[in-house]
């Protein structure tokens, strides 16, 4: 079940950040980083977040998190992490449904670390095209996807 979580509650945030710490780990192993941001976002920045959260209850355990900015403009993904306890479900798939399904846009953009294959692929196979790459302050190659939804 997919719900929207009420990030400015502090145990609801507590929960999210648990979440993203779990995934972020993992992630920052695959992109080789010693020096990950992500893994250093304070709890304040997820209770302060315009952002809206949203959670895949499993069990009545919060299995995965989608992170999505809304506008008139586009949709921006900010972040799809899972519980490494749930990885290979169909979670992040089901998340990224839930988006296209829930926000009216014509153009959604993501990024990511470019050695992160599961994103990258997970991307790809909902027709997301790679727009750009860059490199980071902290030593991570990343890669920006944009998916265009003609009316």
């Amino acid at each position: 079940m997919i719900e929207k979580l009420q990030n400015n509650e502090i145990e609801v945030s507590k929960k999210i950040r648990s979440v993203f710490q779990l995934a972020y780990k993992i992630e920052a192993e695959l992109l080789n980083a010693t020096d990950f941001p992500p893994l250093k976002r304070p709890l304040e920045k997820y209770i302060n977040s315009n952002t809206e959260f949203f959670g895949y209850l499993k069990d009545r355990e919060l299995a995965g998190v989608i992170e999505v900015e809304h506008n008139s403009k586009f949709t921006d993904i900010h972040s799809l992490v899972v519980n490494p306890s749930f990885f290979r479900k169909g979670i992040a798939r089901k998340l990224m449904e839930f988006v296209f399904d829930t926000f009216d846009s014509n153009l959604f953009v993501v990024e990511t670390g470019l050695e992160n294959r599961p994103a990258t692929e997970l991307y790809k196979k909902f027709d997301f095209k790679e727009v750009k790459q860059w490199n980071t302050d902290h030593g991570i190659r990343k890669i920006k996807f944009e998916r265009i939804i003609n009316s």
